[in-house]
């Protein structure tokens, strides 16, 4: 049975097949077949141009998701499911953890579903087809980690529906705050006013973007 779930409006992010190899024990056993997905991602990516968060960005993500243990991981914009691989691998990595992952287009989903499962990742993940802002309204929680990279007017939207099924101590964390600072500025504000928020820069090697920044929040207790 595909693990789409269609007619279900959408929540969090990401890209096609990937970057370099994490180099972290542990992820190492079985990430070998993820990352030859991952590369492939990232090369139909490049070539596209499908925007995607790259290997630099998605090796500061996977770290944080490695460090925070989500039990759920909720990602706005899936797109061919890029930064989900990197995500997925970490929750197989630990044994546990469920990624949820929204795509609007559900050609693009299909893609990403697709991607997850050549990599053996699908017991990990739940891709769910329709708008993010919507999508959000269906979940429950607690909701451990999210990831937005979606539209960037639609980052406050999602987050305000979440918040509520946000644990203590979660954290958020919102692609393209560089890049898309304009667009998402009532969310920077936002986050930024209310909790303890970061932003990250990275300089980069993508063909649409040379230095870019991610937006790191945590929920306190």
């Amino acid at each position: 049975m595909s693990f789409i779930q269609s007619g279900v409006w959408f929540i969090l992010a990401a890209g096609v097949l990937g970057a370099e190899p994490v180099k972290n024990p542990a992820t190492a056993a079985g990430s070998d077949k993820v990352q030859v997905v991952i590369d492939q991602v990232e090369k139909v990516c490049r070539e596209g141009p499908v925007h995607m968060i790259g290997p630099k960005k998605a090796k500061r993500l996977a770290e944080l998701v490695r460090r925070a243990k989500p039990r759920v991981v909720v990602e706005c914009g899936a797109a061919l499911g890029y930064s989900g691989l990197w995500i997925a691998r970490e929750l197989k990595a630990a044994g546990s953890g469920k990624l949820i992952t929204i795509e609007l287009r559900p050609e693009r989903a299909r893609q990403a579903e697709a991607n997850l499962r050549r990599a053996g990742l699908e017991k990990f993940v739940n891709v769910k087809v329709g708008d993010a802002r919507q999508v959000v309204k269906t979940l429950s929680g607690p909701i451990d980690f999210v990831f937005l990279d979606c539209g960037y007017s639609n980052y406050l939207p999602c987050l305000m529906v979440l918040e509520e099924n946000l644990r203590p101590t979660a954290m958020v964390v919102a692609d393209n705050a560089g890049i898309g600072a304009r667009g998402m500025a009532d969310y920077l504000d936002y986050v930024r006013t209310k909790y303890k928020s970061r932003t990250e820069w990275f300089d980069l090697d993508l063909p649409w973007c040379k230095r870019d920044a991610m937006e790191i929040t945590v929920i306190p207790r």
